[in-house]
């Protein structure tokens, strides 16, 4: 084959950001041969949890071969399997992986206490994988898989679904080009109040669970619910229905971690994107004492971040609940019931999922936007599946969102503890609060081990 040359001026800035935005939208869209690959082939996944969320990420990739599935609800189970009626059905993860050769990728949707379980040996037998959000449900494993992953050199996706909507992509572009000059203030809320909280208070918020305290007694489990494999690693305990079916769960800390890393992975996503965030230097949180089974419906948590890539330090504050930032409540900006905004030296910018304004307006009302560079995503998991077939890299890869994982879970390790932590992502510890340790790395029931 005859190849050209030429010599051509060198791109400014603007240029080659533009060129990219295109190259990238172009390698979205097209189904091409990449890296000597077709994305016309299609994956052969196993899908590991197939109700909820997992109902959804299978829908969304119903169009490749959907080889296994696995669900320790046969209700979910065999309601998925009236699609895929060729794919081999099972209740344990663990028996998925004994059929590794049938599959390329993974798509885990499981609750989250169970993660890094099913994750962690995808990526050690060198499988695509895509996992719902929170990534894992401790800091130190995020950190594990986040390593993996680099080892396995696969392609990887968190699924944070808003990181893929163009909003998200106009504000990244406008914080990162200086529409509002250096940003040194952040802050993120949002007004969903479940966990703990009084009974009152649980109904006047929505929460379908107004519970104070573990229950005593225990309740029949429903026909084909596997109750011990759900549970998995995490202690045993009576089944009861304030914690299955449902979202309950995501209210105990021994199977979830709350609103702060279940919601903090869409909406701290931003600010994390947009200001290159990584590993805070400290954590500080408020709220109501501690309970020590279930997450609080009402904190907030103050990080500190040093400069990074230019950028100066920054002080990010998450707000839950009925928590809302100062200028918010003194009618400063906008009253979003949820929302990010940040604060630059020369002014603001608020946004939620689908919108955002430049603040104060009159003084923004002629900004010359800039010129997109973030290509337009075909959607969180079709970014994943293009990434399996030798496209660009995901943008939720794990790489991303294990630093994000393992922020959000800093947030309620400091609230949970009580005191202001210092933190050293190097050795994964609080330096002055050697007490975080077994909330940074939980014990696992026996038979469960994460290696």
């Amino acid at each position: 084959m005859r190849r050209f040359t030429r010599v051509a001026p060198p791109l400014t800035r603007r240029q080659f950001l533009h060129a990219s935005a295109a190259a990238g939208a172009a390698t979205f869209a097209a189904p091409a041969i990449l890296r000597g690959q077709n994305l016309n082939d299609k994956l052969n996944i196993a899908i590991i949890g197939s109700g909820g969320r997992g109902g959804a990420n299978l829908s969304a990739v119903s169009a490749e071969n959907i080889v296994a599935l696995c669900d320790v609800n046969e209700s979910n189970l065999e309601r998925a399997a009236t699609n895929h009626p060729k794919a081999r059905k099972f209740v344990d993860f663990r028996q998925v992986f004994d059929h590794a050769k049938e599959f390329d990728a993974v798509i885990v949707s499981t609750c989250e206490h169970t993660h890094a379980f099913a994750t962690l040996p995808a990526l050690q037998l060198g499988k695509h994988v895509y996992c719902e959000k929170p990534l894992t449900h401790s800091i130190w494993e995020a950190r594990v898989i986040r390593e993996a992953a680099a080892k396995a050199k696969v392609a990887t996706q968190m699924g944070i679904q808003i990181h893929a909507n163009d909003n998200y992509r106009r504000v990244v572009e406008l914080i990162q080009t200086g529409a509002i000059g250096p940003v040194r203030e952040a802050h993120v809320w949002t007004s969903r109040a479940w966990g703990w909280q009084s009974e009152e208070d649980a109904k006047a918020h929505g929460d379908i669970v107004s519970v104070r305290e573990r229950p005593t007694d225990s309740k029949p489990i429903p026909a084909g619910v596997h109750w011990d494999l759900w549970l998995g690693p995490a202690p045993e305990r009576p089944f009861h229905d304030v914690y299955f079916p449902g979202p309950k769960w995501y209210r105990w800390w021994e199977w979830g971690s709350g609103t702060m890393s279940d919601l903090g992975s869409h909406w701290n996503d931003l600010p994390f994107w947009a200001l290159k965030l990584k590993a805070p230097l400290t954590i500080e949180a408020d709220g109501p004492p501690p309970h020590p089974d279930l997450a609080p419906a009402s904190m907030q948590a103050t990080y500190e971040y040093g400069s990074r890539e230019g950028l100066p330090p920054v002080r990010m504050t998450w707000h839950q609940g009925v928590n809302k930032p100062a200028i918010w409540k003194e009618g400063g900006i906008p009253q979003w019931r949820d929302g990010v905004l940040f604060i630059g030296d020369k002014g603001m910018l608020l946004s939620d999922y689908g919108k955002h304004v430049l603040l104060p307006e009159s003084e923004f009302a002629k900004f010359p936007r800039p010129e997109p560079f973030l290509p337009k995503s075909p959607g969180q998991q079709s970014e994943w599946v293009i990434a399996c077939k030798g496209g660009p890299p995901a943008s939720c890869d794990f790489e991303y969102s294990g630093w994000l994982t393992e922020a959000n879970h800093l947030g309620n390790v400091a609230y949970r503890i009580g005191k202001k932590l210092h933190w050293d992502p190097v050795a994964l510890r609080a330096t002055n609060a050697p007490e975080a340790d077994r909330l940074i790395r939980r014990e696992y029931r026996p038979g469960w081990k994460l290696a």
